[in-house]
C-alpha cells in the first residue's frame, strides 16, 4: 500500500509566520498563517527586528496548529521544508531553526526552498495538471518578476523590477494618499468607487523589448499630482472623491504595466498557461484584467486561491515535494541567504547523513 508523501512547509521570510502540510505535492491538508500587520502598521513597513521577534514567539504554536489541523504528528511526515532564501536574514533564521530541529529530532530530510521559486510554482498546487511551459508572474511587496516555467523545478527568469516592486509601489502610493498600511488592499478598497481615467499617470514600460519593470516614476508622479512642484502647499487634504479617483488611476497604472509585460512575454514565448503568485496576485482588478484580456485569456489562466498568493507554508511544501522526488535535500548546516538566486533553478545540496 502506497504511503502518502506529507511535507511540512515553514515560511518566515518576512512578516508572516506560516506553516502548512501538503500531501503528494498539491493536497493542502493545513495552511496556517499569522500576519504581523498590526505590529508594523504604525511604521508603514516591516521592521526586521520586530518581525524576527514575533516569529520567535509564534513559530512553535503555528507549526503545532498546522500539524494538528492536518491530523498528523511530526513522526508522520515525509520531510520538513523551509524557506532559506531570499528574505530578512533574522526572520529566515527563526523558521530554519525550527525546521532543522524537527528534521533532526524526527530523522526527516530537510529541504531548503527558494521563496520566489515557491511563488512561481504555486500554480502546480492550484492545478497540478497546469499545461507547461507556463508564464508566471510573481508580484509582491519585495519582488516583481516574470518567469518561464519549463517543467517542475526548472524555470527561467525573463524580467525583474529595476527599482520598486509592484507591492512596494502600492504601499508607497497608499502612504501618499493617507490610506492605511498595507497599501495594496487599501488602494483596492479606495479605488472601488473611483474613476480609473481621472488622472493621467505614467506607465513606465522601458524599451519596447524589455520585460523588466519600473514603478518608481509612477510613485513620483502621484506625489507631484498631489503637490505640484513650485505650487503653494495644499490648504486642505484631498476629498474622499479625489482619493478614490487617485487610487483608481494609480492602481490602473500598476495593473497596466503588469498586463503589458505579460502580453509581451506571451507573444515572445510559446507558453500554454499563465499563473500569478505573490501578494499583488490577490488584486481584484489584476485578476479581472487577466480574464478579459483577449491575448492572455487564450492561455490556460491559473489564478490560485487567495490563501496561496500571499506568503504561506503550502507553497514551500509544494516546491519541496518536487525537489524531494528528484532526490534533492539539504544539510543541517543550510545557510540563510538574503538575496534571490539570479537564475530560476533551485539547487539544494544533497543531504548529509547524521
Amino acid at each position: 500500500m502506497r504511503v502518502p508523501e506529507r511535507i511540512l512547509g515553514i515560511e518566515t521570510s518576512c512578516d508572516e509566520t506560516a506553516a502548512a502540510v501538503v500531501e503528494d505535492g498539491h493536497v493542502v491538508r493545513s495552511n496556517v498563517v499569522h500576519s504581523q500587520i498590526e505590529l508594523h502598521q504604525r511604521f508603514r513597513g516591516v521592521v526586521p527586528e520586530i518581525a524576527s521577534r514575533s516569529h520567535t514567539e509564534r513559530i512553535l504554536p503555528i507549526v503545532t496548529r498546522a500539524l494538528a489541523e492536518a491530523e498528523l504528528s511530526p513522526a508522520d511526515l515525509t520531510a520538513v521544508a523551509v524557506t532559506h532564501r531570499p528574505g530578512m536574514v533574522g526572520c529566515l533564521l527563526v523558521g530554519m531553526a525550527a525546521a532543522k530541529a524537527l528534521a533532526w529530532r524526527f530523522d526527516k530530510p530537510l529541504v531548503g526552498v527558494d521563496h520566489v521559486q515557491a511563488h512561481v510554482h504555486t500554480g502546480l498546487i492550484a492545478e497540478p495538471d497546469m499545461p507547461l511551459p507556463a508564464l508566471c508572474l510573481v508580484a509582491s511587496g519585495g519582488h516583481t518578476a516574470l518567469y518561464l516555467l519549463h517543467e517542475p523545478g526548472r524555470s527561467e527568469r525573463l524580467g525583474t523590477t529595476r527599482d520598486d516592486a509592484a507591492g512596494e509601489a502600492l504601499d508607497k502610493g497608499a502612504s501618499l494618499l493617507g490610506l492605511p498600511y498595507p497599501g495594496g488592499p487599501s488602494i483596492q478598497a479606495a479605488a472601488a468607487t473611483g474613476d480609473r481615467d481621472a488622472y493621467k499617470l505614467p506607465r513606465t514600460l522601458l524599451d519596447k523589448e524589455s520585460l523588466d519593470f519600473s514603478f518608481s516614476g509612477l510613485k513620483t508622479a502621484l506625489l507631484y499630482t498631489l503637490q505640484p512642484q513650485g505650487a503653494p502647499p495644499r490648504k486642505s487634504p484631498p476629498s474622499p472623491e479625489e482619493i478614490a479617483d487617485l487610487a483608481a488611476s494609480y492602481q490602473e497604472a500598476v495593473v497596466d504595466v503588469l498586463i503589458t509585460k505579460l502580453r509581451r512575454a506571451a507573444e515572445r514565448h510559446p507558453v500554454r498557461s499563465l499563473c500569478i503568485g505573490g501578494g499583488v496576485a490577490k488584486n481584484e482588478r489584476l485578476r479581472a484584467r487577466l480574464a478579459s484580456d483577449g491575448r492572455l485569456n487564450r492561455l490556460r489562466l491559473v489564478l490560485p486561491p487567495l490563501s496561496l498568493c500571499a506568503d504561506n507554508g503550502a507553497m514551500i511544501a509544494g516546491l519541496a515535494a518536487i525537489a524531494l522526488r528528484k532526490g534533492e535535500t539539504s544539510p543541517l548546516d543550510l545557510d540563510a541567504v538574503a538575496t534571490p538566486q539570479s537564475g530560476g533553478k533551485t539547487k539544494p545540496r544533497r543531504r548529509v547523513r547524521r
